[in-house]
């Protein structure tokens, strides 16, 4: 019997779901969601926490306002924060689109890369949104851009992606899912659920880097692993492709923060792959005060960490 656990039940507000809801709740944090097209309200269990709404939907939204930009290359306007970072107008439209959406939803506080609707400590819950993970590679035009949202679990001051969306404009793909969840992958091709692959001796070992962050950190890396193919890739579709078994490790050496990969992280978890820290334990996160994550290695399985950890 699953006991002290935060699980996610999808639909909990249907007829299946709510019994679901009501056998697990026991000892356990159950959250639903639930756009309630066959979901009703009456079927609400005490002590579940109900969220109204479809985060696939809201991305794919999203997705839709980013490509509408991305179609008038020539009218493109570029502007830089304050960490010299590249801002258009794509990544305000969607971050515009996200938090009316979401707040739709209920009030759960939003953190966002272009900025907060409330007060995330106030919450055991936030979403963690990056509305476009990839400026650079939106401006270069070669379409490795994601939008990003993830629900984040509070546990002390430490946060943890518990349920997580990432959507590809362009391909018009979508990643989704976490912890108690198992993860899909949604596109042209059709839909289905993903697990990792992890290659197995004597295959190389498929490594996915950035198209534009490589350093010395990650050839010396690189060269611990032996036999090894790469592929270059932006944004979160790094991490997406380990977890639907496309690769096996994306070792991050660069910069990031915790809107940059919460959401990939949570999809990785749900197709049973891992994302951790310098010291090799499961990477969690701060929203509020420092958002800068350490260095991080999304793999398909734990045979590298050790590897992982002796390049620290």
């Amino acid at each position: 019997m699953l006991q002290n656990k935060v699980i996610i039940v999808i639909g909990g507000a249907g007829f299946v779901g709510s019994h679901l809801c009501d056998f697990l709740k026991a000892n356990n944090t159950l959250i639903s969601l639930d756009n309630y097209l066959s979901g009703n309200k009456n079927n609400h269990v005490p002590g579940v926490t109900y969220i109204e709404g479809s985060s696939l939907n809201i991305a794919e939204l999203a997705g839709e306002a980013i490509l509408e930009i991305y179609s008038k290359p020539e009218s493109l306007k570029i502007q830089h924060k304050g960490d010299n970072s590249p801002l258009t107008e794509a990544d305000l439209a969607a971050h515009n689109i996200i938090v009316e959406e979401l707040q739709k939803i209920d009030n759960t506080p939003i953190v966002s890369e272009e900025g907060n609707e409330g007060d995330p400590l106030s919450n055991d819950t936030c979403w963690l949104v990056d509305p476009l993970d990839g400026t650079k590679e939106f401006i270069k035009r070669n379409g490795m851009f994601t939008v990003n949202i993830a629900l984040m679990r509070r546990d002390k001051n430490r946060w943890h992606p518990i349920f997580g969306v990432v959507h590809a404009p362009v391909s018009k793909t979508t990643w989704f899912g976490g912890i108690m969840k198992p993860s899909e992958r949604r596109g042209p091709g059709g839909s289905g659920l993903m697990m990792v692959n992890p290659s197995k001796s004597p295959l190389p070992v498929r490594l996915v880097a950035s198209g534009t962050h490589r350093g010395e950190k990650d050839e010396q890396f690189a060269k611990t692993l032996g036999n090894y193919d790469l592929v270059r890739m932006g944004s979160s579709l790094k991490a997406c492709i380990v977890a639907e078994g496309s690769a096996d490790l994306y070792p991050r050496f660069g910069p990031t923060s915790c809107w940059d990969i919460a959401a990939a992280h949570a999809v990785v978890s749900g197709a049973g792959g891992i994302i951790v820290g310098p010291t090799g334990k499961n990477l969690d996160y701060d929203v509020v005060k420092n958002v800068l994550n350490p260095y991080f290695l999304v793999a398909a399985d734990g045979r590298w960490t050790d590897n992982w950890v002796a390049q620290q």
